[in-house]
């Protein structure tokens, strides 16, 4: 059974190379954030993520919510395994598929078949099954002969195609997308629901982190609303997002 469990979960950054007017800029800031912490080094760290306490269980589909800082990608690269919590436990179970970055796995220099292989081997996917994968994949892109060209050479919409169709040609049972999804257009975008439905109905668990809040309330059934690294609030995807909103016109 899939799930992602957070028990007391924080994620710092220390600070580097900062000037002195930076740096008072940054503790002025935490004054009120509460954002900024010391560490057993003396070394001033930004507190990306903290004390966070909720579970996804298998089937939720859940909406990060939250401004630019709240720690929603974050939250995800701790998710997938590339930043480690600096105190805290996540316990996990379940493949896990992540579309945070649609240049992980890739190298510009190779065709978008070799890149499906190569983004297959990063997915820790053997060459043999990818080869027998890459009609379907080449299918669902729409490429065409495009996929015989450089990576380099195509736009950021057919990067995101490509990316997209290679880390779901096998339904994982946790995917985690950024907000980058939404660079492609609308009839990739209904494409990529779909699946994502299809995904849904085997039981996986769907996490995404989005400032639409049209797209989080038609593909999710929680929320999770961030503020700088903190709770601010979870359930209902239409309850948070309804709260969320409410707090934008207020402050707008």
């Amino acid at each position: 059974m899939a799930f992602l469990r957070l028990r007391d979960l924080s994620v710092e950054f220390p600070m580097y190379q900062t000037s002195s007017r930076s740096l008072k800029k940054s503790i002025l800031a935490g004054t009120t954030r509460g954002n900024l912490a010391r560490d057993a080094l003396n070394r001033i760290n930004v507190k990306a993520l903290s004390e966070l306490n909720f579970d996804i269980e298998q089937g939720d589909r859940v909406g990060l919510i939250g401004l630019n800082g709240s720690g929603k990608t974050t939250l995800l690269k701790v998710l997938a395994g590339i930043y480690r919590p600096s105190r805290g436990q996540l316990l996990k179970s379940g493949r896990i598929s992540a579309l945070l970055d649609i240049n992980v796995g890739m190298n510009a220099e190779l065709t978008g078949y070799e890149n499906i292989i190569l983004r297959g081997m990063y997915m820790g996917i053997h060459p043999r099954e990818m080869r027998k994968r890459s009609d379907e994949i080449a299918e669902f892109t729409e490429l065409g002969d495009h996929l015989n060209m450089p990576l380099r050479t195509y736009s950021s919409g057919m990067t995101v195609r490509l990316s997209f169709a290679i880390a779901t040609c096998i339904a994982p049972e946790i995917l985690l997308l950024d907000e980058w999804l939404s660079a492609g257009d609308a009839p990739f975008i209904a494409k990529a629901k779909k699946r994502m439905d299809e995904f849904v109905r085997l039981s996986s668990l769907l996490v995404l982190a989005s400032h639409s809040m049209p797209l989080l309330e038609e593909w999710c059934t929680h929320g999770v609303w961030l503020e700088f690294g903190h709770v601010k609030m979870k359930g209902p995807i239409n309850d948070v997002a309804a709260a969320y909103n409410k707090a934008a016109a207020a402050a707008a």
